[in-house]
């Protein structure tokens, strides 16, 4: 498709880095642990902030937590906390460092249990597959769900923070558990 005859979502504006995630990535489902683990610190990360803040800082974050390796990040001490506190390249703050921390190693716990965390996920999704909804006007699109509140509400209460259920829903969009593209984008 000529570049001229694409049509997107307006939520990513013309910036070349929102443009990219949302042709390359959004709404795309994602099997690979690895990367799923990397869109839990990211939309963690994201609470009470703007996405694109994050899409810029995103390799700052692929160095600071190992490339999302969450074995290696469940292991970061206390000392290597008080260093991400002082590293620009991400968002500096305590909580939410402390957390991804924490979330990495709940992540494997649920891993062991369900035996991967994509199966966690879906364990919650109708027929255990992804959703891709009709939406005409972005206005219109679900900010929550109740398989949002649901995973939001088990994660809860299994330790992790600073993924409620709206960065839970952001977060099922990213990783194409839902497919929320408008029915007009190219990308549906």
């Amino acid at each position: 498709m000529a570049e001229s005859n694409l049509t997107r979502c307006s939520w990513c504006g013309t910036d070349e880095l929102y443009v990219r995630y949302h042709d390359e990535e959004w709404g795309k489902v994602v099997t690979d642990e690895q990367t799923l683990f990397e869109f839990l610190v990211l939309e963690s990360a994201q609470a009470g902030l703007s996405w694109i803040t994050i899409l810029k800082r995103r390799e700052g974050y692929r160095k600071a937590f190992a490339n999302f390796d969450y074995r290696k990040v469940a292991e970061f001490t206390p000392q290597a906390i008080e260093k991400l506190v002082m590293d620009e390249s991400i968002i500096r703050h305590r909580g939410k460092i402390q957390a991804t921390v924490g979330n990495a190693q709940i992540f494997m716990k649920i891993q062991a249990e369900f035996g991967s965390f994509y199966s966690y996920l879906y364990s919650f999704m109708p027929n255990q597959k992804p959703m891709v909804n009709s939406i005409v006007d972005l206005a219109l699109a679900p900010t929550h769900t109740p398989e949002s509140d649901a995973i939001a509400k088990d994660l809860k209460k299994r330790g992790v923070k600073f993924f409620g259920t709206t960065i839970c829903y952001a977060y099922m969009q990213a990783v194409g558990m839902v497919n929320d593209h408008l029915d007009s984008c190219s990308f549906k």
